[in-house]
């Protein structure tokens, strides 16, 4: 049950994340851009001219894009950077509570599935964690995006081994098979925050998606009963 609580606000999490991350892409958009050079003997200041790219890869991190119009402001999906950082700290506390209840339980009965299954779940906690730390400190989002490979590379055998012992139990077939969703959404995290490739957009739409179809739906239906790991 506790799982099942844990995907429902996870889906929470990565829809709200979603939306903020394409109003950040579209305000990024919007902002007023320095010209560009047009002397060959002075490179152009990194990012200048990347929709979607190095400001909205700052702004993920921490730091805020520039001075936006008024018009992506009073966009529905223009979500404040500290705004955000609420649900990322609650489920990123929800996530660190049922690890630590998973680990402290697995431990005691030598249950290495709840131990496992504790330290998977502090893998996704921390990047929650990390992202509302990162805007009250004004942090760049370069190091997160190199944990999020690292979440992005680990997914994989994750799933492949949740599969191997899923059996016929169609929840556990659906938590292998978000493992490697989740695998892919980490690594386009990486390519905006880490390589800062202009993918805000694609990030915050395959958020969504996500969000819905291997944590929403599925943890709600195994808070209801529905189905069973």
């Amino acid at each position: 049950m506790l799982l099942g609580v844990m995907l429902l606000y996870v889906g929470a999490v990565l829809c709200v994340n979603g939306i903020w991350l394409i109003g950040q892409a579209r305000a990024a958009e919007l902002s007023p851009q320095p010209p560009r050079r047009t002397d060959l003997t002075e490179a152009a200041p990194a990012g200048v001219g990347d929709v979607g790219g190095s400001e909205t890869a700052q702004s993920v991190g921490g730091r805020g894009t520039e001075p936006v119009a008024a018009t992506a402001e009073a966009s529905p999906t223009f979500i404040q950077n500290r705004e955000i950082a609420v649900i990322n700290v609650f489920v990123g506390f929800v996530g660190l509570v049922t690890a630590t209840t998973l680990l402290v339980q697995g431990n005691r009965r030598g249950d290495l599935g709840s131990v496992a299954g504790g330290g998977f779940i502090l893998l996704f906690a921390f990047t929650y964690l990390w992202v509302a730390i990162n805007q009250f400190l004004n942090a760049g989002g370069r190091a997160f995006g190199w944990y999020c490979l690292f979440v992005a590379i680990t997914a994989i055998p994750a799933g492949i081994y949740v599969l191997k012992d899923a059996g016929s139990n169609t929840a556990s077939i659906w938590l292998g098979l978000n493992w490697f969703a989740w695998s892919v959404l980490w690594f386009v995290f990486f390519l905006l925050l880490a390589l800062e490739r202009p993918v805000a957009r694609a990030a915050g739409a395959l958020a969504i998606v996500e969000g819905i179809a291997t944590s929403w739906v599925l943890g709600f239906l195994v808070l209801e009963g529905v189905v069973h790991f």
